[in-house]
Parts: structure tokens; sequence; C-alpha cells
């Protein structure tokens, strides 16, 4: 069922990542990066994304922080993208703000996400 389902979430991961990089290149001030396989733009003002920094498609949006465990856990996003494509937001929507409840930052791990 997983293969189905990142094939019929393919358009929707397309489309974050095409947000993801044209919000990136509008408002990045610092280095453009690929690190951990994600396209990482530093120097994001604080209103541009939430908390440490979000993920969306394949870019990880931050102002600073781009340490190796945060990068780690922005993947497991990444990946997350891919399963659910244009799902992801509502089913991270659905799973609460609380990080220490919420399935997928469990999944993406609370202590590489800082929330630990």
């Amino acid at each position: 069922m997983r293969p189905l389902l990142r094939l019929l979430s393919l358009p929707g991961y397309l489309f974050a990542c095409g947000v993801g990089l044209v919000w990136g290149f509008l408002w990045s001030t610092g280095e453009v990066q690929r690190r951990s396989g994600l396209v990482v733009f530093t120097g994001m003002p604080t209103w541009t994304f939430g908390r440490g920094g979000s993920c969306v498609g394949t870019c990880y949006l931050t102002a600073h922080n781009v340490s190796d465990a945060v990068l780690e856990h922005e993947a497991v996003h990444k990946r997350q993208w891919q399963t659910y494509g244009m799902l992801f937001p509502f089913l991270y929507g659905l799973a609460g703000r609380d990080p220490l409840r919420n399935r997928f930052e469990i999944e993406a791990g609370l202590e590489k996400g800082g929330y630990l």
C-alpha cells in the first residue's frame, strides 16, 4: 500500500518542493546548502517559518538551526512529505501542536528535533 500512497502523493510532494524553493529563495539571506538530502535555506526571517525551522517538501527553512541532529530530524519530515504529499500539513495539524504528542515529531525524533 505504501508504494501506491507514495505514487499518489508525488504531485503534492513536488508542489510542496516548489513552494519551499520559491519561499526559500525569496526570503533567505544566508547560505543555501544541500545537506542530508535537503535544500537548506538559512538566514530566513523568523516569521517565515515555524518553531526553529520548517520543512516544506525537500526544503528546510530556518534562521540558523542547522545542526546535524536537526537536519536528520528534518530529513524524516521530508520522507513524510514524500509519503503523504499535500495531505501532510493536514495530518500534521490533526496530530496536534504539542510536539511531545505529535506522531510525526515523535517519528522524526524528539531529541534530534530539540524537543527534549
